[in-house]
């Protein structure tokens, strides 16, 4: 390559970054001058009442710590693992479409199933799938 070939591809390397950078600097603006027009046009005016804690209409009685079981988070953590797993197929599904990649991309698939599903039968067996 000559050197002034190489300069054209590094310009338009860069050109491109640049965009996004522009782009990054008028998000944050933009964000800063939201926050800072909210601040300037808000009105201002602590009560007793408005520095309260609020709990769905609730005055708040007691502590402010409260015990939650662990299970509901597993139930969550099994839910997001399973649901973030599952959008990893719809790409399989396009290559799967394209000549030349079906027998390695079904064998692919069906590999990553089978770790889920050792993954559910691992949580069945431990007793996190029960409702108690």
């Amino acid at each position: 390559m000559t050197g002034p070939t190489v300069t054209v591809i590094a310009a338009d390397y860069f050109h491109s970054y640049s965009v996004v950078g522009l782009l990054a600097v008028v998000g944050v603006l933009f964000v800063a001058v939201a926050f800072g027009a909210g601040r300037l046009l808000r009105p201002v005016v602590p009560t007793p009442e408005k520095l309260l804690t609020y709990e769905c209409g609730v005055d708040p009685v007691g502590e402010g710590w409260a015990h939650t079981q662990v299970r509901y988070y597993v139930y969550a953590f099994l839910y997001v693992i399973f649901a973030v797993d599952s959008i990893f197929l719809f790409p399989w599904a396009t290559v799967f479409a394209a000549p030349g990649y079906g027998a390695t991309t079904l064998v692919e698939m069906f590999i990553f199933l089978g770790f889920l599903t050792v993954g559910l039968l691992y949580a069945y067996k431990k007793g996190v799938l029960t409702w108690t």
